[in-house]
């Protein structure tokens, strides 16, 4: 399958700095610039490990020679295809109109069909010869990511505020599995 490619980076995060330092107890300031960027981490690694965008983000994906058999977006909650566009026999770059596809956003992964009784057009043979560009994210407040992902993410910035180094000399460690239970259901298995 493809890489898919970011275009548009979420606005926001699904934790804001005051539910990170309210859940790590950190008053004032000193460590802001810091727990932000833990948030960012966090967000990056628990999108990577269920192959999820949690906040709106747009994405873009391309296949070489013909439109795909399979034509699934990965990223989960697909909110929109923004267009497709291929490249015909002659070598000009088409946008496909919106009437000649389906998109199915109730499936995650999201899909996108030829509409009834259509077929998809050809394309010449070349690399990036069908190109899409969707948004998808749970939505553009960090209220609209669902409680355990976020509740996994708290408990992620705790570990990294606490443990700022890649090793832990002298004291007994057990991982709970406490982040992964909470991750579980929303893994997309297809795209982690």
């Amino acid at each position: 399958m493809p890489i898919p490619v970011l275009v548009t980076a979420p606005t926001v995060e699904p934790i804001t700095l005051g539910e990170a330092k309210a859940h790590l107890r950190v008053d004032g300031s000193d460590d802001d610039t810091l727990i932000s960027s833990l948030i960012a981490a966090a967000r990056r690694h628990v999108e990577d490990l269920t192959g999820r965008a949690l906040i709106t983000q747009s994405w873009q994906l391309s296949w070489d020679d013909r439109f795909p058999d399979d034509f699934r977006l990965p990223k989960g909650r697909l909110q929109a295809v923004d267009g497709i566009t291929y490249v015909d026999g002659s070598g000009a770059t088409i946008t496909l109109d919106q009437a000649a596809y389906v998109v199915d956003a109730e499936s995650e992964p999201g899909r996108v069909t030829p509409a009834w009784g259509a077929s998809w057009p050809a394309t010449r043979c070349q690399p990036v010869a069908v190109t899409v560009d969707w948004t998808c994210g749970y939505g553009d407040a960090a209220g609209d990511v669902p409680a355990p992902i976020r509740a996994a993410m708290l408990l992620l910035i705790g570990t990294l505020y606490r443990d700022r180094e890649t090793v832990n000399i002298g004291n007994v460690v057990n991982d709970l599995p406490t982040f992964g239970l909470l991750l579980s259901p929303y893994r997309l298995w297809s795209f982690g």
